[in-house]
Parts: C-alpha cells; sequence; structure tokens
C-alpha cells in the first residue's frame, strides 16, 4: 500500500507538469484552432534563459521570473512574424511552421549551450514523498488553470479570444481586433508553456529534454479535450498518476508505449477528448 501511494504521489507532481504544459495547448488551439508543436521548444528556449540568468546572478526566482517575460515575449513574436503570414492559407501550414520552428529552436539552444546536459536547480528542497517542490509544482498549475478558466469564461478579453477563434470574420463586425486578439492568446499560451518548462526540466536542461514530456502533455490535452482547459487538467494529473504506477509496477521502458496506446485509443474511440464536445456537421 505504501508502494501504492507514493508512486501516485509521483504521479501527481509529474501529472502537474504535464497539465500544464497540456494546458499550454488548450489555449492556442482554443485562441487560433491551431496544434502548436512549437511549445516545448519555447518553453526550452525560456528555462535556458533563465538558466543563464540564475547563474549570472545566483538568483533563482530572477530566473524564473525571466522564463516567464521570455516566453510571453517569444509567443508573441512567434505569432507575429510567423503564424500571422501563413494561417491564412490554412491550419495544416501553420501545424507544419511550428514543426519547423520546435527543430530551429532546438538547434538553435545547442549552438548557444551546447548539447551536453546543464545542471539546474529546483525552486525548492527535493526530498521526501510530497516535497515543496512538488507542492509548489501543483499549486501552480491550479492557480495558472483557474486563472485561464476564469478568463475565458468570465472576462470580455476571454470573449473576444474565444469570438476571434471561432468566429473571426462576425468578431470583426462587431469590433473585435482579430489580430490582436490571437497575438494574446499565443502570448498566454507561452507563458503558461513556459512555467511548465520550468517545472518540468529539472534537475538537468538539455536540448531535448522536454521531448518526452510534451508527448505526456499532448496525450493529457488530448485526453481532455483540446477545447477544454478543466479536462487537460484532470487528464494530466490523471495521465501521471497512470504512467507513475506503470514505471514503478511493470517496469520505465513501457511509459511512453503506455502514453502513445492511450493517445491513439482517444483519437480514435473519441476524437475530442473524455471532456470535449462533439461538434455533428450537417452534410
Amino acid at each position: 500500500m505504501n508502494t501504492i501511494w507514493h508512486l501516485v504521489l509521483n504521479g501527481i507532481s509529474s501529472g502537474a507538469v504535464y497539465a500544464a504544459l497540456g494546458l499550454s495547448l488548450v489555449i492556442i488551439y482554443r485562441a487560433t484552432r491551431v496544434v502548436n508543436f512549437a511549445q516545448p521548444a519555447l518553453a526550452l528556449i525560456s528555462a535556458y534563459l533563465a538558466y543563464a540568468t540564475t547563474k549570472a546572478t545566483g538568483s533563482y526566482w530572477l530566473g524564473f521570473a525571466v522564463a516567464l517575460l521570455a516566453g510571453t515575449l517569444l509567443g508573441v513574436l512567434v505569432e507575429r512574424l510567423l503564424i500571422r503570414r501563413v494561417s491564412r492559407r490554412s491550419e495544416l501550414s501553420s501545424i507544419i511552421v511550428t514543426l519547423g520552428l520546435l527543430l530551429v529552436l532546438q538547434a538553435v539552444a545547442g549552438m548557444i549551450w551546447s548539447n551536453e546536459p546543464h545542471a539546474f536547480g529546483y525552486a525548492f528542497d527535493f526530498r521526501g514523498r510530497f516535497s515543496a517542490t512538488d507542492l509548489f509544482a501543483v499549486s501552480a498549475v491550479l492557480v495558472t488553470a483557474a486563472g485561464v478558466l476564469l478568463l475565458f469564461k468570465f472576462t470580455p478579453l476571454g470573449l473576444r479570444m474565444r469570438a476571434a477563434a471561432f468566429r473571426p470574420e462576425v468578431a470583426k463586425m462587431l469590433g473585435v481586433r482579430v489580430g490582436l486578439m490571437l497575438t494574446a492568446g499565443w502570448g498566454l499560451a507561452a507563458l503558461v508553456g513556459s512555467l511548465a518548462g520550468m517545472l518540468a526540466i529539472p534537475p538537468f536542461i538539455s536540448p531535448n529534454v522536454l521531448d518526452k514530456v510534451f508527448v505526456f502533455a499532448l496525450t493529457a490535452a488530448v485526453l481532455g479535450g483540446l477545447d477544454n482547459p478543466v479536462g487537460t487538467i484532470v487528464g494530466g494529473f490523471a495521465l501521471g498518476i497512470g504512467l507513475s504506477c506503470i514505471s514503478g509496477l511493470v517496469g520505465p521502458e513501457l511509459v511512453p508505449l503506455a502514453a502513445l496506446a492511450v493517445l491513439v485509443l482517444v483519437l480514435a474511440v473519441r476524437p475530442s477528448g473524455l471532456f470535449g464536445r462533439t461538434i455533428a456537421r450537417r452534410v
């Protein structure tokens, strides 16, 4: 019983990371209808800037703030300089651009900071079954998720962002600045993604450190529903607990396979996710 409880606690901690990165995917999807495969690369560059800041100043929290600010600015620049230029063609063009950007930014990170792992510290002490670092990760993700939910449900900004994503022509007629709303969506998503990166990367940072985490985050987003922030949070924690139990009871080598199996199964049986809404189309 103690072993199971230990695995569940570990799963809650890792699930918070999957939920946060998955939430960043959901924000962009809700705001622009694009799945951003470059999200882990944006988080990676933000984390490297945090690493450089912390190394230069000795302050983890200054590096943390730099990561969040840099992530937001990167998201805004990507939308303004790249996505906006290709989005008029098709959503597929935007997705392909994000895939290319993922590879480019990972290569740039390797050229600047090398491909060797660098030590990257935790926010708090990382000892015990549910450490202060774990508590910080879970609390940060839950507070962020609540803020995103309130934004989209109860604020004029959230309503404008949703209108710009789903009905841009109608939104323009009603006076909504669609371009600005799309930029805001990318900036907000990159901010949340940077938070996820800062929680996921320790104890070592390298150009490909977030690849596996991104697969799990994408699985969590699909599991909960790409249109549903709450579902993604639930999916992230559920996936984290499930994968932790598989790792501890069966073997860590089966964890990636299990995540991919969940992803394929959900896409095959319920593409809208367990908490998403199925949209019927008229023929």
